[in-house]
Order: C-alpha cells, then structure tokens, then sequence
C-alpha cells in the first residue's frame, strides 16, 4: 500500500492483471480504515465515467466501524494508462479478475470475515453479475446497488432490435465510436466549476464522459441480458434509485433532482431478478449517483443504507431473531 491521490488516510494498492491487446493492464485498491480494528468491510465498485472521490460515502461506513475499500477497474482513474482506451472492456466478465483479487486482500490479507459489496451505476451491473458467479462462495454477505445499470435509456427499438444488430458487428471493430448522447447534463450537475458542488479529476471523469464503442456496447448488452434472465445472488440486496427520470436535452433545474442517466423504472422493474432477498428504496430529488444527490436526499439515503445493513448485514454472532413456536407446535407439545 502506498498513499493515494486523496492523501491520508487513504491508501492504494495496485493490482497487476497482465497484459491485454492493448498492453500492460492494472486495477487500483483503494483503502481507508477506521482507527478501531474492524473485521467488516466494505468494497466499493464506481460507475462508467467514473471512479472513486465520493469520499463522505468512505466516512459513512468507517463512522459506524466498517473499513473502507474502493476498487478503480481497469482502464478507469487510478488504474487508466497513456497507451489504453478509457473504460473498455469487450466483456464484463473482464473485470472478475480485479474483483476476486481484492476481495481475497480483503479478506486473507487484511483479516476481514464480513464484506459488503456496493456498486453504482455500471459498477451495479458488474457487481451483480460478479456476485452471482461467485454466489456459492461465501465471498459477498450483502449487496448495495445504486442506481444499477440494468437496461439503456433509450426506446425498445433502439434498446433491443438495433443494439442486437450493433452487437453483431461489434466483433470486427469493437473499438468503433458510435454516435451516441453525451453525459453533459449530468456532468454540468455534479462539478463545482459548473453547477454542481462536487470538485474531482475531469480527466478521469470528462464533463462529456468518453465515447461510447461497439465493443463496450456489447459487452454491457450481453450483461445485462444475462441478469433479466435471472440471477440467483444469495445474500441480502438494497437496490436504491430516484423517483423520477429526467429526459429533457437542455439544462433545467430538474436535473438536479431526477435521474438524468438511466431510466428509473427499468432499475426497479429488473431489480427482483437479481435474487430471492430484494429491497427497493426510492428517493424523490435523488440523483444518478444518488450519494451525489442534494443534502436532504444524501441524509434520507445513509439513513436508510444505516438501517438496511444493521438488519440485513449484522456483525457476525449477531444472535439470530427468536421466532415464536407455530401452532402445530404447540399442539404437539400439549399432546399426551
């Protein structure tokens, strides 16, 4: 571990993953832990166009004794090098690698028994899938998705007849760009040098987000097909999203209070596929990255996430909840 780009106390670790056709590839561990030694932990996992800053979610879980993780993917932030394409993958099975290596630093190297997966965004739909793979391993003890990727913003036609068309071609060049929306709206919310009250790296994180290519499309289309189809994640999940969905192409001040990314009715429609124990929480004013949101909606977020984990995701040794005797019960022991 080494000082991260946020100072003390965060650290960072990074991860080698080889080489691709792009060249060398690494993923970044983020670290911050609490001054009291914790055996929970939670990890971490941003969004497309993104990485991790959003350090009051960090402050959140060490306040109530979780030590804190982030994982930047490969070709995203910390993990995005000179010679690679920013946020690409050809499948989202590419990123288990960086995702089964820090779970187990997490766990083997720094001791943890209880580990806490959330994801935003893309990271929503990545985790899920990740989660499901690995669903028989003990690895996740509770899953927190905000605002999960499950589906595209856009009409059925372009959502399912075209993007299947797009798929089959993305194999010759999956690098092609395509013509899509930008993430202008949504950037202008968030950065202090705009309208928003959030500073971080525009390198990172374009205020226009990077372009959208085949190869990428795909893999997402793929991932996302695979989780309608039905996942079967075995512990506890919190799928948390806005109330409203903004559509609009100019700047309105609903942008600050809806989701101008994704289309919130397909997050919740999708969300019971992801596993048996499913919790929908939704938020009037909140954002995309719902942690991003105003300060009423952040509060009524972490409040919220505070009493989903203490229910869902208790210390271990927690003593199980006393269920009284059901009635046939009772007669057998009434019984001569």
């Amino acid at each position: 571990m080494e000082t991260d780009v946020l100072g003390p106390p965060y650290e960072r670790h990074t991860i080698d993953l080889g080489t691709d056709d792009e060249g060398a590839v690494v993923a970044t561990l983020i670290r911050r832990r609490g001054d009291t030694p914790s055996r929970r932990a939670v990890l971490y996992v941003h969004g497309f166009v993104d990485y991790f800053f959003q350090t009051h979610l960090a402050d959140f879980f060490v306040e109530r004794g979780w030590d804190f993780y982030a994982l930047d993917l490969r070709k995203y932030g910390r993990s995005l090098l000179a010679h690679q394409t920013p946020n690409f993958a050809r499948s989202l099975t590419e990123y288990y690698p960086e995702l089964d290596e820090a779970a187990r630093i997490i766990r083997e190297d720094d001791g943890h028994d209880q580990l806490l997966v959330a994801g935003h965004s893309t990271g929503g739909l990545i985790t899920s899938l990740w989660s499901h793979s690995r669903h028989d391993q003990g690895i996740v003890d509770g899953l927190f998705l905000n605002s999960p990727f499950f589906d595209f913003n856009v009409p059925w036609l372009l959502r399912r007849p075209l993007m299947n068309v797009l798929g089959r071609t993305s194999g010759r060049n999956p690098y092609r760009v395509l013509p899509m929306s930008t993430l202008g709206l949504y950037g202008q919310s968030l950065h202090s040098d705009h309208r928003g009250e959030w500073t971080y790296d525009l390198a990172w994180k374009p205020l226009n987000g990077f372009p959208v290519r085949t190869g990428w499309l795909e893999a997402i289309r793929r991932g996302q097909a695979r989780l309608r189809a039905g996942l079967a994640i075995d512990a506890p999940i919190l799928v948390a999203c806005s109330t409203r969905t903004f559509r609009g192409r100019s700047w309105h001040e609903d942008v600050r209070l809806s989701d101008s990314v994704l289309d919130v009715d397909h997050i919740v429609r999708w969300a019971p596929r992801l596993g048996p124990r499913v919790t929908i929480a939704r938020f009037d004013g909140g954002m995309h990255d719902l942690t991003l949101s105003g300060k009423d909606v952040r509060t009524e977020l972490f409040q919220e996430l505070g009493r989903w984990v203490d229910a869902f995701v208790p210390p271990k040794g927690t003593p199980e909840i006393a269920v009284p005797p059901a009635p046939e019960d009772k007669a057998d022991v009434g019984a001569p």
